[in-house]
């Protein structure tokens, strides 16, 4: 029989590396998928998802947990354009994407057709550093090459638009004619270093630093023992990023944890203080939490150039890999001998971590959302992948949960999409069966597209050399970041309509799905819960009972958001409970081994 496109499409890809696609079918590529079953899904597998959506986060965490080209593929018309938002989620954390979307057949493009849509200029935003749509068979070896080599070159999202009754044509290689192209398989990663004259500028500006911080980002993720002899070097306290957070261990002394809103005293502290700051591999959005401009002199390490010097003035933008640049830096550093400056961020870091240990343990009605974080901190298993969702669970995710070496953690950083954690964390388990996996979520998340995705997990675990999956869900019938931000940011009481939501029993889902449920409302059986989902002989959804009221305090409070919450409070409907919840979390403060 002779070859077809849909054959080749596959023998393309398979030859770039790629193993697992994660899609749903449908007539627009049932043409490609016909050539998936001659290829063979031992070669490639097809992971069958239950919403083309969760398809393309899979993609995405794929991609971060592995390094690869995350690839989806979804049909024609409303199958491609759901696959838009996680594709945006890889675009926005500079993950490596191929989507590959199914297109009508081509006499009938143009004609309002059945699922038509004009996918080009659907994908043209988040894929535009390579969108193509095949027409003819000797266009497909190329346009996959350079859809493979864009994505892992320039660490961004690509896609393909594949007319279904293309992919059934024969497959010819392109002649060797005019008017041809003849591409091949193959691409690695450059040395990307700094000139010598930068980096010894960039050295100049940091030993001339007496209170040097340190901002870490995913970018540094493979640079992680050059980030430690670098901040040893210049006696530097670093903080991470939200998707940094597993860049460096937070046992150090030195690491003060996570930034921003979501992060830490201890971080604010050290950005309010330095006089240099060193950023690497960082896109980190929030510049009020960075040392006010003309505070601090500044060195960046990017290997983009399009995020130097974006978020605070630089002196020395520095474009290169980060472990390389860390390298080549280091041997033109000297070596600072004061040591109070860490000294003062190690004993900065103790108070922090007293202060969340009282506030973790104080009274709520009947879970303080915090208390499951805190427990799970010290039973993190070893190697274990973490993920979370968007929402409030990022905040104790964020700041309750203390990374050690060998552990990963991701979520959807800089899109910050609802709905990713269980995708994130089944893709995990795949590329690492091997490894426990831990989802995040809240239940707005949970009940707008993650609970579909447990039957997919039923559907793959028993293949799973490790069964340790774990969904930890917050049930408090709130949008409670939204209704948070209402109150913080706008003033606002709690607008009920929009923020309430419909009680449900996520345990008894996972139990019909064929996993295990376990329910918890009494803080007095957080530890154990734990505990008990952790030995599990499957998969588990451990749904809490948290209290919505407990305020996610900003590491800072501007005296504005203070204004707008005392505000909101004259009319909420819950403000009774949110002033005795917030008045025991400061309270914390004051009281630090206060219980309750």
């Amino acid at each position: 029989m002779a070859k077809k496109v849909s054959d080749f499409f596959w023998e393309r890809l398979h030859a770039w590396g790629v193993r697992r696609v994660f899609g749903y079918p449908g007539d627009g590529v049932n043409g490609l998928l016909g050539g998936l079953q001659r290829f063979g899904t031992d070669k490639i597998q097809f992971v069958q998802v239950r919403h083309e959506e969760m398809a393309a986060f899979m993609a995405s965490a794929h991609s971060k947990f592995t390094g690869e080209v995350g690839v989806c593929l979804a049909t024609s018309g409303p199958g491609a354009t759901h696959l838009i938002t996680g594709m945006y989620d890889a675009a926005a954390d500079h993950m490596p994407m191929l989507a590959i979307a199914g297109h009508t057949v081509r006499t009938a493009i143009g004609g309002h057709y059945q699922q038509e849509a004009d996918l080009l200029s659907a994908f043209k935003d988040v894929a535009g550093a390579y969108v193509q749509q095949a027409t003819v068979p000797a266009q497909m070896r190329h346009l996959v090459d350079r859809a493979m080599r864009t994505a892992m070159g320039e660490r961004r999202v690509t896609a393909l638009i594949i007319p279904n009754d293309l992919s059934e044509e024969a497959y010819e290689d392109p002649p060797h004619a005019h008017g041809t192209n003849h591409s091949g398989v193959g691409w690695t990663p450059p040395r990307v270093i700094p000139r010598d004259e930068d980096l010894r500028r960039a050295a100049a500006v940091l030993n001339e630093g007496e209170r040097v911080a340190i901002l870490v980002g995913a970018g540094a993720r493979e640079a992680a023992p050059e980030l430690e002899a670098v901040a040893d070097r210049l006696g530097a306290g670093a903080a991470k990023a939200l998707l940094g957070k597993d860049v460096l261990p937070d046992d150090l002394p030195w690491v003060t944890g996570t930034i921003g809103l979501l992060g830490t005293r201890p971080s604010w502290d050290l950005m309010q203080d330095c006089d240099t700051l060193l950023m690497v591999g960082s896109s980190f959005p929030w510049s009020e939490f960075l040392p006010k401009e003309g505070q601090a002199r500044g060195v960046q390490v990017d290997l983009q150039p399009a995020m130097l010097s974006l978020r605070y003035p630089m002196e020395v933008p520095l474009t290169g890999d980060a472990a390389e640049t860390l390298r080549a830096l280091l041997p033109l550093l000297d070596q600072k001998e004061d040591t109070a400056w860490r000294e003062g961020i190690a004993e900065g870091n103790r108070k922090w971590r007293d202060l969340i240990e009282s506030r973790a343990r104080a009274a709520a009605n009947p879970v303080n959302p915090q208390l499951p974080f805190q427990e799970l901190s010290s039973r993190l298993p070893d190697r274990v992948i973490l993920t979370s969702d968007s929402g409030s669970a990022v905040n104790w995710y964020a700041r309750n949960l203390m990374m050690r070496r060998g552990m990963r953690g991701s979520l959807s950083g800089s899109f910050a999409s609802m709905g990713a954690a269980v995708p994130y964390a089944f893709a995990a388990k795949m590329a690492h069966p091997d490894r426990p996996v831990i989802a995040m979520v809240g239940d707005g998340a949970m009940q707008m597209n993650n609970m579909a995705e447990l039957i997919t997990v039923a559907q793959h675990w028993r293949h799973w050399s490790n069964p340790t999956w774990v969904c930890l869900v917050l049930n408090n019938q709130d949008l409670n970041e939204v209704t948070w931000e209402q109150r913080v940011m706008e003033g606002m009481p709690k607008f009920e309509d929009t923020q309430r939501l419909p009680d449900f029993p996520y345990h008894r889902f996972a139990e019909l799905a064929g996993l295990r449920g376990i329910f918890v409302d009494d803080p007095a059986r957080v530890g154990e819960a734990l505990d008990e989902a952790l030995a599990a002989d499957r998969p588990v959804v451990l749904e809490i009972r948290t209290d919505p009221n407990v305020a996610p305090l900003p590491p800072h409070t501007q005296v504005a958001q203070a204004t707008h919450f005392a505000s909101a409070l004259l009319h909420d409907p819950d403000k009774g409970q949110v002033i005795l919840d917030t008045a025991r979390q400061v309270m914390s403060a004051v009281l630090p081994n206060r219980k309750g």
